[in-house]
């Protein structure tokens, strides 16, 4: 006679109160076990009686339902930045009461999730909108199956094999725990400093005129290098380049160095800190090409303006240099500024050794996010440096950080409309027009020239010339000759 027992077989697909495991969107901890929790109250009334009756002694076919035995629907939601919350796995299949007590035994674990811990789990960044991808690299580079990857003080969370719903709160409680070493400041680190814009038209034609040729290098060149100031006193046209900390000053000196080198070099000192690197009144004679004269051009490098206190850099010791009374080398300090007894002091500075035209220097990508006091500081100066009739010029760089197409070619510069904007923006924090304003892209992270980026430097300090050259016309001595009798 056949088993009575064995004879009360269940459906194929019926399960004791645990449906087919799917994989569950994810969230963070604290939502699963609020989940958890809502099904204790069924769950309260399984006996450790029903218990053993229900543990499983039969393996079910692996037959798949036409139709859900409930009704789901079920959607996509769109993936979202998640602060150190792994995945959900599909935990392995078990039993209803099975898994409530695999949880409770954890409840103890979890009750130190606080609602301001939920609070910190909410997403604080919005990514900008989508950017044009570059269809080649900005910077060459061999990937090998170890890819580098922006994680913020949290690695990526890698695929975990199925566990049950208690597992993946110990894994989420233990990534809480690094989160919490993450402080205010180095999230402000990590914050970037510019959000490049939605996608702007470019330009069908340049806003400025620019040819990008070898030919055109060539031809700035030479008139860099044969360049002689109009008035016989001067020998050189002296640049003194002034702007904020890390706006690119000693870069910019290095990158046109670099152009007649006819390689990569690094001859002003650079740093990368948020203090200035240069801490002293530096001269820079800018050679020609090998086996040429030096050019007419020096450009002198000082301390960056807004590094704090410990710089030293005075309004006062501004003007000092730009007059011509600080000594070559001169270090900056807030308790000696320049005067008499400075060591070196220059009491009658001819015309070689005063500056003769003045580049602001600043960085396209922190002009937003500048402080509200520095425009007020350009003013003052450009107030003060246009009593000594000092003619001044503008420098924006970094403009490669704040547009992707001309990141992937500079040649776009004059087509992009970000940076026309950009200049407009430079423009209204220097208080000058923008016809004063040049773009330029420092050498930094690379090893090799450009000849479009070296025409577009090119273009730059030859535009500085021409003001500098300025000076010389409306300080050029009058000479008067002998007076001659007409016999009238």
């Amino acid at each position: 006679m056949p088993n009575l027992t064995e004879a009360k077989i269940r459906p194929p697909g019926f399960s004791f109160a645990t449906p087919e495991c799917t994989t569950p969107a994810a969230k963070p901890a604290f939502a699963i076990v609020e989940d958890v929790l809502s099904c204790l109250t069924l769950c309260s009334n399984v006996s450790s009686t029903e218990k053993e009756k229900n543990t499983p002694s039969y393996t079910f076919p692996a037959l798949k339902l036409e139709s859900q035995w409930r009704e789901m629907e079920w959607t996509e939601e769109p993936a979202s930045f998640s602060f150190a919350t792994p995945e959900c796995p599909a935990p392995a299949a078990k039993p209803a009461f099975a898994i409530v007590e695999d949880v409770l035994s954890h409840l103890t674990l979890c009750s130190n999730v606080s609602s301001t811990e939920k609070e910190k789990n909410t997403p604080s960044y919005t990514f900008p909108a989508t950017q044009p991808k570059l269809e080649s690299q900005w910077r060459e580079m061999e990937w090998t199956e170890e890819l580098a990857s922006f994680s913020f003080a949290t690695p990526e969370c890698p695929a975990p094999a199925a566990k049950p719903a208690f597992a993946i709160v110990e894994d989420v409680l233990s990534h809480l725990t690094l989160c919490s070493n993450v402080s205010s400041t180095e999230k402000e680190k990590n914050t970037p400093s510019y959000t490049f814009p939605a996608t702007q038209p470019k330009l069908e034609s340049q806003w400025r005129e620019m040819e990008w040729t070898e030919e055109q290098k060539a031809s700035l060149m030479k008139t860099v290098s044969s360049y002689r100031p109009s008035c016989h006193e001067g020998t050189q046209a002296r640049v003194l380049l002034l702007g904020p900390v890390g706006s690119g000053k000693s870069s910019f000196i290095s990158s046109v160095q670099s152009v007649f080198n006819g390689r990569v070099t690094n001859r002003a000192m650079v740093g990368t800190s948020s203090t200035s690197f240069t801490k002293k009144l530096q001269s820079f004679n800018i050679h020609g090409q090998k086996g040429e004269d030096p050019t007419g051009l020096v450009l002198c490098d000082i301390v960056g303006l807004g590094g704090g206190e410990m710089t030293g850099l005075t309004l006062h010791d501004i003007l000092s240099v730009i007059k011509g009374h600080a000594p070559e080398g001169h270090k900056f300090s807030p308790d000696q500024p320049v005067r008499s007894e400075t060591v070196g002091y220059i009491k009658k500075p001819g015309l070689k050794d005063k500056i003769h035209c003045v580049a602001f220097v600043v960085d396209a990508s922190k002009i937003l996010t500048y402080p509200k006091g520095l425009g007020t500081t350009f003013r003052l100066l450009r107030k003060h440096i246009s009593d000594l009739d000092i003619h001044q010029v503008a420098l924006l760089t970094q403009i490669d950080q704040i547009c992707p197409e001309t990141a992937k070619d500079v040649t776009q510069v004059y087509k992009s409309c970000i940076i026309q904007d950009m200049m407009n923006k430079a423009g209204d924090l220097l208080g000058m027009s923008t016809s004063y304003i040049v773009p330029v892209n420092n050498y930094s992270s690379e090893l090799k020239l450009n000849v479009n980026n070296d025409v577009l430097l090119l273009r730059a300090v030859d535009h500085i010339l021409q003001y500098a050259d300025l000076y010389f016309q409306d300080n050029a001595p009058q000479h008067t000759g002998p007076k001659i009798d007409l016999g009238v």
